[in-house]
């Protein structure tokens, strides 16, 4: 059972940094790119980053590109998000999603997500 659970959200100033974390379980974890998305307040979901399974190639949307940074450490497992200089826009619950292959952006399984609140 594919398992996927993000940690380190919370309430931070504009300007402010966060590191959102994803710890994922009941799949070959490297095989996989793997996305950070997000939804904020009465909106719909917004692809925020991926990286590539193998290659560990990165990509941003435009709105976080500069400001955040995703990582992966596949001998444990684990998907980073780290955000910078953030905005009250950033605003949202951001989850964790595993491709549908090592290299697709489009998305199978996602966690329960962890809240971001950026006060102004």
């Amino acid at each position: 059972e594919v398992q996927l659970v993000e940690s380190g959200g919370g309430l931070v100033q504009t300007g402010g940094s966060l590191r959102l974390s994803c710890a994922a379980s009941g799949f070959t974890f490297s095989s996989y790119a793997m996305s950070w998305v997000r939804q904020a307040p009465g909106k719909g979901l917004d692809w925020v980053s991926t990286i590539t399974g193998i290659s560990n190639r990165p990509s941003y949307a435009d709105s976080v590109k500069g400001r955040f940074t995703i990582s992966r450490d596949n001998a444990k497992n684990t998907l980073d998000l780290q955000m910078n200089s953030l905005k009250p826009e950033d605003t949202a619950v951001y989850y964790c999603a595993k491709g549908l292959s090592p290299w697709s952006r489009a998305y199978d399984q996602r966690g329960q997500g962890t809240q971001v609140t950026v006060s102004s």
